[in-house]
């Protein structure tokens, strides 16, 4: 990944995925970075993230992040304290895709990248997570829920394995956010 193109498409979907789920995609590239997968090469600044360490604490931060967001009221809590963790996983997560650029330029790229990304899908998460709460008093949040970590974990996998169809992936995603929004007001509309 010499160019500009690849890593800015791996960091914008991992950072993406982090808007959603804080952990688990930091964690897909912890795995990636440590088992040599995918061709994922994190420049020294950024080797931390695959180390043993990291892959353990990710892992269970991710495993701890993806249950309490189950639990109805808890979930909402999450949202809020992911407008803050998302955009800092975002920037991290964009930040070692640049791994063929120097320690500075990489931290920067990830910030521009990363953070405001990562900070516009949580803050679309907390919002259709307070519809949801609101018109199904917190019953289908755990659905919700559900449907956020598969998107998460697919769009972490797509940026990893072929980072050129991230647009199309998050173009996806904004596309039924869009009709979804439509449909809510429809309903409230008529109510």
């Amino acid at each position: 990944m010499d160019t500009w193109v690849l890593p800015a498409l791996l960091g914008l979907g991992l950072a993406a995925a982090s808007g959603f789920r804080t952990f688990l995609p930091l964690l897909m590239l912890s795995i990636a970075a440590h088992f040599n997968l995918f061709g994922i090469d994190l420049s020294h600044s950024f080797a931390w993230v695959g180390s043993t360490g990291a892959l353990v604490a990710l892992a269970i931060a991710a495993v701890v992040e993806l249950l309490a967001d189950l639990i109805p009221f808890v979930d909402n809590a999450l949202s809020l304290v992911g407008n803050v963790s998302g955009p800092v996983a975002g920037a991290i997560a964009a930040g070692s895709a640049f791994s063929s650029h120097d320690p500075t330029t990489a931290a920067i790229a990830g910030i521009i990248v990363g953070a405001p990304t990562a900070l516009a899908f949580s803050t679309a998460q907390t919002g259709v997570r307070a519809a949801s709460t609101a018109t199904t008093a917190g019953v289908a949040n755990p659905i919700v829920s559900v449907i956020e970590d598969v998107v998460t974990f697919l769009t972490s996998l797509i940026a990893l394995i072929a980072p050129i169809l991230i647009p199309i992936v998050l173009g996806a995603i904004g596309w039924v956010a869009w009709r979804g929004y439509q449909r809510f007001r429809r309903r409230t509309a008529a109510v």
